[in-house]
């Protein structure tokens, strides 16, 4: 007997699709994250060396490294971005037509 399975599509966003109620925030930490990792590599920064300019633990760096976030705010990961030699720039503008809610986005220049 075969069974009928219902697939269902997904939003795009992971954590609204698991119910998180700060979707928005995680989502953000998560492309922060990225960057910053992105940003050590081409540094080429041990995760000793990230401690000691980020002026965390070692294992912190690993969290980080691995996007377990728990630990990290938006504010802080932005921080860590600036440690970096970039700039951080806010832009609040009028949502976009089709979302619930406002959109929360990093953009990376060139």
């Amino acid at each position: 007997m075969k069974k009928n399975e219902v697939i269902e599509a997904g939003s795009g966003d992971v954590f609204t699709d698991l119910g998180f109620q700060d979707a928005g925030e995680r989502k953000l930490r998560v492309q922060l994250a990225m960057r910053i990792n992105e940003l050590l590599l081409e540094r080429k920064l041990t995760q000793a060396k990230a401690s000691a300019l980020f002026g965390i633990p070692q294992p912190h760096i690993s969290d980080l490294k691995h996007y377990k976030l728990a630990r990290f705010s938006s504010e802080r990961l932005m921080h860590f971005i600036t440690m970096l030699d970039r700039d951080v720039e806010i832009i609040i503008r009028p949502k976009a037509k089709g979302h619930e809610s406002g959109l929360l986005s990093v953009l990376v220049a060139a």
